[in-house]
């Protein structure tokens, strides 16, 4: 029943609003990889993980814990598509990165940025309070080729100790699209990620202060699959949403969907993706 749910999901057209694109965006932990996770390794999984791009029919998508050589190998995999993003440790190829993913056929790349969520966020490879590691968010300008629509899009993931750390992220990510959307002259602002925090909780209403973002889930009526985007490779954790894709009031959400499909017995990561379906006001 669940998956005639999703293929309904896929099948059916949501309300249409007057005047606006619509757009499916991705986020997805593709987690890294580790040797240890045996079976479920990256070299395993990696034809899963570039499947859901095509899966979903994707557009624009947030990615999270790809080493370089995943990176490469998903620019390989995935030549319809351009990744934007540095590693977090140097600024280049050292360290997770948490690119930006989109369709070269619907948008251009007018600009990106990585930045670290930190008391410093231009010093490459800056730690931010109590986090255990260097952690980022890459922005990519994106301009859409038929209407000339802009997109500032976010990637991100949050440190997993630093409670500190992710509370204060959010005002990070706020200052820059506070500085940069308007002068960029951004049509609609989306920001996709692991943030590490469950909803309502300190560090996710940091991201919707001020009521710049607001969670797309929050905003759909629509919602398919588990309220969890965790399975540890192996079951979904109940209430364990930490995936978002916050948005700004300039986009309408249709539809939100978290896929918790195994493929042949295994999950494609230790994260589910969330893809969701919106429309961007003119």
């Amino acid at each position: 029943m669940r998956w005639f749910a999703i293929a309904c999901w896929f099948g059916l057209t949501g309300a249409i609003v007057s005047g606006a694109e619509s757009l499916r965006v991705m986020t997805f932990n593709v987690r890294y990889d580790n040797f240890g996770d045996g079976l479920d390794n990256w070299k395993f999984r990696a034809n899963k993980v570039a499947g859901m791009f095509a899966k979903h029919s994707v557009q624009v998508a947030g990615l999270q814990e790809v080493e370089h050589h995943q990176l490469v190998w998903l620019r390989q995999a995935l030549p319809a598509y351009e990744f934007v993003g540095v590693g977090r440790n140097d600024g280049k190829t050292k360290g997770e990165y948490a690119p930006v993913a989109f369709l070269k056929a619907k948008f251009k790349l007018l600009q990106d940025e990585t930045i670290w969520l930190s008391e410093n966020p231009q010093v490459v490879g800056s730690k931010g309070w109590d986090a255990a590691l260097p952690r980022i968010v890459t922005f990519a300008l994106l301009e859409h080729l038929m209407s000339g629509s802009r997109y500032l899009v976010g990637s991100v993931h949050y440190d997993h100790v630093g409670v500190e750390a992710r509370k204060n992220s959010g005002a990070v990510i706020r200052d820059y699209i506070t500085a940069n959307a308007k002068k960029m002259e951004a049509s609609a602002v989306i920001v996709a990620g692991d943030f590490n925090c469950l909803p309502n909780s300190e560090p996710f209403k940091a991201v919707e202060a001020g009521e710049s973002l607001v969670d797309s889930y929050k905003l759909s009526k629509n919602r398919v699959g588990p309220n969890s985007t965790w399975n540890g490779f192996r079951a979904v954790v109940p209430d364990r949403r930490i995936d978002y894709v916050f948005v700004n009031k300039s986009v309408v959400v249709d539809r939100h969907l978290i896929d918790d499909r195994k493929i042949n017995g295994r999950f494609p990561s230790d994260h589910l993706p969330v893809i969701v379906d919106l429309q961007v006001k003119e």
